[in-house]
C-alpha cells in the first residue's frame, strides 16, 4: 500500500458514539477505574508497574479473579500510567497520583478518542512482543533477553503486523470488500505472504501461511479488548497434536474454524488515524461537505462510485438547489487533464437535484463545455423547450465522457460496451469524430482502437487518432 495514493474513503460514525465504545473498551474502562482508584498509599516500582503485594487490591476493584487477576491488573495499570491517566510523583518512593489526562475522559468525544488512541498504541506495542514464554527462554545469564535466539525482529513484526491491518483497513472500506462482515484469518495471512501472480502456493509459502496465523490468532485476541477489532480466536482442536483425538467431530470445510476478524467502527477510525499519521491520504466520507465544489469533484474523483454518492449527497444537503447547481456547473469548465471526470461527478451530483436547480442548466446551454450535459440534465428531468444539440457538441460530449470513463474505471468491460455501441450507433463516426476540438480526442480514439473487438474498426479508430494528434500539433 502505497502513501502517495488515495484510500477509499472510511464511512466513520459520529464522534460521539465512538467516545462512547472507546469508554467501553476494557482496557481504557479498566484503565480508568485503577487510575481513579488509586491513592496516596499506592505503590509503584522502578519500572511504573504496580509493586506485587497490591496487585490483589488492583485486581479486586477490576472485578478480576483467577490465576491470570493479576497479570490483568498489572496491564491496566500501565495502560493508566502510558496513556496519562495516572503520573508518578516520585520515582523513588513510588508514589503517584491522578494524570492531567484523566479529566480528558469526561471531556469531549475528541478527547477521549485522543486518550483511546494513546492506548492503541500501547496495545499494538505489546502485541508485536513474543510470548512470555519464548522471552524467559531467550533470557541470559544476565538477566537480559537474547534477541538473535527468538528469531524476532521487533521492527519486521511491527511492519508486518502493520500491513495487516493495513489490508483489513481496505478491505474494510472498498466497495468490493466485505465492509461489516468477517474476515478469515488465513485470507488475510495469505495477501501478506502470497505473491498476486502466484497460482498454486507451494508447501513451503503455505507453512509460512499458516505461521503468520498463529502469530496473528495471538495478535488479534490482544488487540479485541481495545476495542480495535471483532474477533473469532482460531478453534484450538486445530492446534491440537495430530495423534490426539479431537473431542468432537472436525469439519475441515469450516472456514470460521481457522480465525475471522472484523474491524469496528471504533477501530476504523483508529486505523484512519494512523493512516493519517502515517503520510496516507485516508479521507473519510463527509471531509469535503464544507469546502466549495471544486474542491468536492477534485475529491469525489479517485471514490468508489457509492462512495462519491455518499459524500455528494451529504455536500448537497447543506446547500440550496440552484446555488448548488450554480456552482458544481462553474468547478466542472476546464481544459486540463482532470476535467472530463470532474464533469463526470458534476453530472452526477446534478441528477440528485430537482426541477429547482432548472434555471442554472439553462444558463450555460451555450457553454461549449457545459451545454451537452445541460441538455442532458433538462431532457431527463422532462423539461420543456430543450434545444437539440448542434453536431459538434454532440460528438465533443461523447469524447468527454468518454474521456471521463477511461479516468475513472480504465478499459473497464463498461467502457467497452460504450465504444461498441458508439461505433455502431454513428456511422463514420471515425471520420468526424478525429476533427473534435477537445484536447482529450486523440487519446480517446487510441483507447477506442484497443478497446473495439473488431479489428477493422479498431484500425480505423487509430487512424482517427493519428489524424487528431497531427490536427493538435502532436
Amino acid at each position: 500500500m502505497s502513501d502517495s495514493s488515495t484510500l477509499p474513503p472510511a464511512r466513520l460514525r459520529p464522534e460521539a458514539e465512538l467516545a462512547r465504545d472507546a469508554l467501553s473498551a476494557p482496557v481504557l474502562a479498566r484503565a480508568a477505574r485503577l487510575a481513579r482508584w488509586a491513592g496516596p498509599d499506592t505503590r509503584v516500582d522502578a519500572g511504573g508497574g504496580l509493586v506485587e503485594e497490591q496487585l490483589p487490591a488492583a485486581a479486586g476493584q477490576l472485578g478480576l479473579s483467577g490465576d491470570d487477576a493479576a497479570a490483568y491488573a498489572s496491564e491496566a495499570w500501565r495502560i493508566a500510567v502510558d496513556t496519562g491517566l495516572v503520573e508518578i510523583t516520585d520515582e523513588e518512593a513510588g508514589t503517584v497520583a491522578a494524570g492531567e489526562d484523566l479529566a480528558l475522559l469526561t471531556g469531549s468525544p475528541q478527547d477521549v478518542l485522543g486518550v483511546w488512541l494513546t492506548a492503541l498504541e500501547a496495545v499494538l506495542a505489546d502485541a508485536g512482543v513474543p510470548d512470555l514464554d519464548d522471552l524467559v527462554d531467550a533470557m541470559a545469564e544476565g538477566g537480559e533477553v537474547d534477541l538473535s535466539s527468538l528469531d524476532w525482529d521487533p521492527d519486521a513484526e511491527a511492519e508486518f503486523l502493520d500491513g495487516v491491518l493495513g489490508n483489513l483497513y481496505l478491505l474494510t472500506v472498498g466497495e468490493e470488500g466485505p465492509g461489516d462482515a468477517p474476515v478469515p484469518l488465513p485470507a488475510l495471512a495469505a495477501s501478506m505472504i502470497v505473491p498476486s501472480d502466484m497460482g498454486e502456493p507451494s508447501n513451503e509459502v503455505l507453512e509460512q501461511v499458516s505461521d503468520a496465523m498463529m502469530r496473528l490468532d495471538d495478535q488479534f485476541r490482544l488487540l479485541e479488548p481495545v476495542g480495535l477489532v471483532e474477533y473469532q480466536p482460531v478453534d484450538e482442536a486445530l492446534m491440537a497434536d495430530a495423534d490426539e483425538e479431537p473431542a468432537a467431530p472436525v469439519d475441515e470445510a469450516d472456514v470460521t474454524r481457522y480465525g475471522m476478524v472484523r474491524l469496528t467502527p471504533l477501530g476504523l477510525y483508529g486505523l484512519r488515524a494512523r493512516l493519517l499519521d502515517a503520510g496516507f491520504d485516508a479521507p473519510a466520507v463527509g471531509d469535503l461537505a464544507d469546502k466549495g465544489a471544486d474542491a468536492l469533484l477534485d475529491g469525489t474523483a479517485p471514490f468508489p462510485p457509492a462512495a462519491a454518492h455518499a459524500e455528494t449527497e451529504l455536500w448537497l444537503a447543506g446547500r440550496g438547489p440552484l446555488d448548488a447547481a450554480r456552482e458544481l456547473l462553474a468547478a466542472a469548465r476546464g481544459s486540463d487533464p482532470g476535467a472530463p471526470l470532474r464533469r463526470l461527478r458534476c453530472q452526477q451530483a446534478l441528477s440528485l437535484l430537482g426541477a429547482e436547480a432548472e434555471p442554472a442548466l439553462r444558463e450555460v446551454l451555450d457553454d461549449a463545455e457545459l451545454g451537452g450535459l445541460a441538455r442532458v440534465w433538462l431532457t431527463e428531468h422532462g423539461a420543456a423547450d430543450v434545444p437539440a444539440p448542434p453536431q459538434e457538441m454532440v460528438f465533443w460530449l461523447t469524447i468527454d465522457t468518454v474521456a471521463a470513463q477511461l479516468a475513472a474505471e480504465g478499459n473497464s468491460e463498461e467502457l467497452r460496451a460504450l465504444v461498441e455501441g458508439l461505433a455502431r450507433q454513428h456511422s463514420g463516426f471515425f471520420d468526424t469524430v478525429w476533427r473534435v476540438e477537445h484536447p482529450a480526442t486523440p487519446d480517446v480514439l487510441e483507447a477506442m482502437g484497443r478497446l473495439h473487438p473488431d479489428k477493422k474498426i479498431a484500425k480505423e479508430a487509430r487512424k482517427a487518432a493519428f489524424k487528431a494528434r497531427s490536427q493538435q500539433g502532436g
